[in-house]
């Protein structure tokens, strides 16, 4: 089976299952495994890895609308080299620091592929998870979406620098806090703009209807992608952006905007059912681990 058909095999077996992160009272607790041949393109610094890495896990708490307060990482590869493990403690304690939590330690192992397994913890009394959305709520998300994308394309023009630029994004804690008193379903956009849509309508028991010209696509994406069809590709399907998809009540919308100090971006509202962009079917397809 896939990772998906996995996770949802899981998910019913598993009381804590099912969101991007699990909640035992107030803790919140994720972990996540980043691969060299899937997660990390030939190019990649140990800093940006180090980063994106725990990031990944920051931005599963950051869906939660939690606040975030340590992250530990196994770091595996097939040598230990003293610059590598350096650079790659300082870019997960940066991405920590950014969103006001800690890099604690972790654990070494020596493996034949480079290999990072984090694990983040967060607090929060008031948790958002994906199976709150009503037809009426308007659907946002924050940021842009294709960075990721844009990053392999100038990855594998050999434009390296640019593209670790790219790769470390902003985990969203602070907007996904400020959220939290607002947004009734919330999730990252890891897999995609169109798999989250459906993962939230399938969790909230709803439909959603969304406009391609309100999606907000990184500057990045345009200048790298090879016409207006291709940089939707990236910016829907690609995934890995880690930006936050929400839905609103629309009487808390410009409460929440005002809120939230990344801009807030309202792509269309929650319906009874099925996915739709433009009127049409949203095929339910995005990033895939393995």
């Amino acid at each position: 089976m896939d990772e998906r058909t996995a996770l949802e095999m899981l998910s019913g077996a598993l009381a804590h299952a099912g969101d991007d992160a699990a909640v035992i009272e107030d803790l919140v607790l994720t972990t996540d495994m980043l691969h060299e041949t899937t997660d990390f393109p030939d190019g990649t610094t140990r800093y940006t890895a180090g980063w994106r890495a725990v990031g990944a896990s920051l931005s599963d708490v950051a869906a939660m609308g939690a606040a975030a307060t340590a992250a530990v990482a196994v770091y595996a590869a097939p040598e230990f080299r003293e610059e590598e493990i350096r650079e790659f403690v300082t870019g997960a304690s940066e991405v920590c620091e950014a969103v006001g939590g800690a890099y604690v330690g972790g654990d070494l192992d020596t493996h034949e592929e480079f290999t990072v397994a984090t694990t983040v913890v967060g607090r929060s009394r008031n948790p958002v998870y994906r199976s709150g959305a009503r037809p009426g709520d308007a659907v946002c998300v924050t940021g842009t979406l294709g960075r990721s994308a844009a990053a392999l394309r100038l990855f594998e023009r050999g434009e390296s620098a640019r593209a670790n630029r790219l790769f470390r994004f902003e985990p969203r804690v602070a907007a996904g806090r400020a959220l939290a008193p607002h947004a009734s379903a919330m999730m990252d956009s890891s897999d995609g703009l169109a798999r989250s849509l459906h993962q939230l309508a399938e969790t909230s028991g709803c439909g959603f209807s969304v406009e391609s010209e309100e999606v907000p696509i990184d500057g990045a994406v345009r200048e790298v992608a090879d016409g207006r069809d291709e940089a939707f590709e990236m910016s829907v399907f690609f995934g890995e952006d880690f930006e936050l998809v929400c839905t609103v009540p629309k009487d808390e919308l410009t409460v929440a905007r005002d809120a939230s100090p990344t801009p807030i971006t309202v792509i269309g509202e929650v319906t009874e059912r099925g996915v739709a962009m433009d009127g049409e079917s949203l095929p339910d397809r995005g990033f895939t681990h393995g």
